[in-house]
């Protein structure tokens, strides 16, 4: 069956029009983000008004651009002019300066207004995604002015389902769900259905932090205070689960040593995926020289007794998997709050008792194995390793993302290949170590017997 880039592409008007009509608001929006750009505007402007800026809000703002791109003029000031503010705002801070003025200048005084507002908040602040645009009631109200209120006021509000409570000095003093005013007899008032315990946030708290908020409370909107702990805006669980995306993006993105692009993968060149993968590369080239200058001063070592060679590679494979697994399992926990810096010392006990298990378990099933192909000292050297490896690395692993954060660094920075890179040379060093612990007399021979050799 065709799909809209096929339709699009056949210039085939009659069957777009049916293909639209027969498909959902999210179904159009992925599939017009597969559309060249240069011909996202031919179904879009087959869709009646209304859908048609459903589906323009539920693209990126990567595709938003593209599609304003190949949109009229006056097109494209109707659709900005139309979207809520904090949608508005993301994408026009998305858009090159120049664009991003022109758009902002062709609204409305209250629009502009409204997104210069939230314009004006940091980057990655509370006060960036937010809603200006809410139903504030006053507890002294009843259940019957309350309601007149959300009819005059609700549809231009960003959600009328959890309503913030209000003081008449704009203090947020509660919540409460339009069920229990819609259930409550008219005469009733708003401070007697309200919840006074309510969660909020600060304007210049973090984008993150108000997300989580919001999953952990299980709210459908978070209100958000000034200073004076005046209501300032709302932020909805839609909102929030978009900046848990691109959150987790960028976790998962670290992880695998890529810079996160910010935008979709088709709409990046290469030129963009390179530059985002460049850095890390030469990053973790220059560290791994530390496992070169390992090698290099136990050169003698290795030359006097070549069998040590044989294990490096599953020696420090070992080693960087343990680090890449505690890590993981720690930035995951940090991620969505349930371990702090104050847990370091529990974590460091727990992943410590981790790290003994694992390292004698792999020892325990190396020693015989190595011993009996490559003899008893080697399968002691191989277990012992083993052993302090596990340990050393899921101490690292657990430990280097939780001092990262404490020192304001984003914990998904030590990734699983830095925290790689690094368990190599320093388990190269407690591998060759525990050998010529192991190996001093048989090292001690061999020397003399090149001395004599090259005598």
């Amino acid at each position: 069956m065709a799909d809209l880039v096929d339709l699009t592409a056949a210039q085939d008007l009659e069957a777009l029009r049916a293909h639209l009509d027969e498909t959902g608001t999210l179904d159009i929006a992925e599939e017009l983000a597969r559309v060249p750009p240069e011909e996202m505007a031919v179904p879009f402007r087959l869709l009646a008004k209304d859908r048609a800026l459903q589906v323009f809000e539920a693209l990126d703002p990567a595709h938003q651009q593209q599609l304003l791109d190949a949109l009229r003029e006056d097109r494209v000031r109707e659709l900005v002019a139309e979207m809520d503010p904090d949608d508005r705002a993301r994408l026009l801070d998305e858009m090159p300066a120049k664009v991003a003025k022109r758009l902002l200048g062709g609204l409305s005084r209250e629009e502009r207004q409204l997104t210069s507002i939230l314009l004006g908040y940091p980057a990655e602040s509370a006060g960036r995604i937010m809603s200006p645009q809410f139903v504030n009631l006053r507890a002294a109200m009843t259940t019957a002015d309350a309601l007149a209120k959300i009819r005059r006021a609700g549809t231009d509000a960003e959600t009328v389902y959890t309503l913030p409570v209000t003081d008449d000095a704009r203090r947020l003093v509660g919540v409460v769900s339009l069920r229990d005013l819609v259930t409550a007899p008219p005469t009733r008032r708003v401070e007697e259905l309200m919840v006074g315990d309510v969660v909020s946030v600060h304007v210049g708290a973090d984008q993150e932090e108000a997300a989580r908020l919001i999953q952990d409370a299980d709210l459908l909107a978070l209100p958000v205070v000034d200073q004076e702990e005046r209501l300032v805006g709302v932020i909805t669980v839609d909102d929030a689960m978009e900046v848990l995306e691109r959150e987790v993006t960028e976790d998962v993105s670290r992880a695998g040593g890529v810079e996160p692009l910010d935008r979709p993968y088709l709409t990046a060149g290469p030129f963009d995926l390179a530059r985002k993968r460049a850095v890390w590369l030469l990053f973790l080239g220059v560290a791994a020289v530390l496992t070169v200058n390992v090698l290099t001063a136990f050169e003698e070592t290795l030359e006097a007794v070549a069998t040590l060679a044989v294990f490096i590679p599953l020696l420090i494979d070992t080693g960087g998997n343990s680090g890449a697994q505690a890590s993981t399992v720690v930035i995951r926990a940090m991620s969505i709050g349930e371990v702090r810096f104050r847990d370091l010392p529990r974590v460091l006990g727990r992943e410590l008792l981790v790290g003994v298990m694992l390292g004698l378990m792999l020892g325990l099933v190396a020693f015989p194995l190595v011993s009996w192909v490559f003899g008893l000292e080697f399968g002691i050297i191989i277990a012992a390793t083993l052993v302090a490896i596990v340990i050393w690395a899921t101490l690292a692993g657990a430990a280097l993302p939780m001092l990262a954060k404490r020192f304001g660094l984003d914990p998904a920075v030590l990734s699983a290949p830095i925290i790689t890179t690094l368990v190599d040379a320093t388990g190269l060093l407690i591998y060759l170590g525990i050998a010529v612990v192991v190996l001093s007399e048989e090292l001690a021979a061999a020397s003399a017997v090149m001395t004599v050799l090259t005598g």
